[in-house]
């Protein structure tokens, strides 16, 4: 674990330890959802990512190109070549987004009549569209070199919308587990830091209970991310998906 990380670890129990709330559910139940969000009624939320490379099917396309025997598998191995030569980071560098003007989607946000808005922070891919200090894969050090959320963030708040986010990351422990069932640029040498890590088998999505389940290091991991964006992005909404 990098020093990063345990002194997060260590800021986070000091948090829960002098804060309002504490980490059972019966503190969490005292929690009043602020008036703001109540007397919201229309708001939108933004998929967007280095999926929209390949622009194939949908944004899970990360996970489906090395589930043999799907379209994407195919499509990808037709389109781009074999997983073990192009796999999913290697879009990363394609990921420019040249037309990328924050001032635009918020205008376009505003003239729809949009009250907040939740883009994505950090899609199940594992790629996080933000600056950061927990990880390289970020689109401020690879792909655009943009702090997408940042400028959406700052662009929205000048202009009276709550500015959200939404984190997807908890999936990432099994979304890239089917590469390292063929020959793919998924191995098991994957490493904490590394894109893919930790590419774990999934267990059954209809019961919670099944095994596999994440590892402690994932969600220490996992929870760093999540406090980390609340710290430098102070987000009026943070959505999680799925769980």
């Amino acid at each position: 674990m990098s020093e990063f990380k345990k002194a997060y670890l260590k800021k986070i129990d000091e948090c829960i330890a002098s804060g309002r709330y504490k980490d059972n559910w019966e503190s969490l139940a005292q929690y009043r959802v602020p008036d703001t969000y109540r007397d919201c009624k229309f708001g939108v939320f933004i998929h967007w990512g280095i999926f929209s490379v390949p622009a194939y099917a949908n944004e899970w396309y990360s996970r489906s190109m090395y589930v043999q025997g799907t379209r994407e598998f195919e499509h990808h191995v037709k389109t781009y070549g074999p997983q073990k030569d192009f796999g999913y980071k290697d879009f990363i560098p394609m990921f420019k987004a040249e037309k990328f003007n924050a001032d635009e989607w918020t205008d376009l946000f505003k003239e729809a009549g949009f009250q907040y808005m939740v883009p994505v922070a950090e899609h199940h891919d594992g790629f996080q569209m933000y600056g950061t200090e927990i990880s390289h894969w970020n689109s401020v050090e690879m792909g655009p070199h943009r702090n997408v959320l940042g400028e959406l963030h700052a662009s929205a708040r000048k202009k009276g919308l709550l500015a959200g986010c939404s984190s997807h990351r908890v999936e990432h422990w099994f979304f890239m587990g089917p590469g390292r069932e063929f020959e793919s640029d998924i191995t098991d040498a994957e490493k904490e830091g590394d894109f893919y890590w930790p590419a774990m088998p999934s267990g059954d999505f209809n019961d919670s209970f099944s095994k596999p389940t994440p590892t402690p290091e994932f969600l220490e991991d996992w929870l760093v991310r999540c406090c980390e964006l609340v710290d430098k992005y102070k987000p009026s909404i943070f959505y999680f998906d799925w769980w």
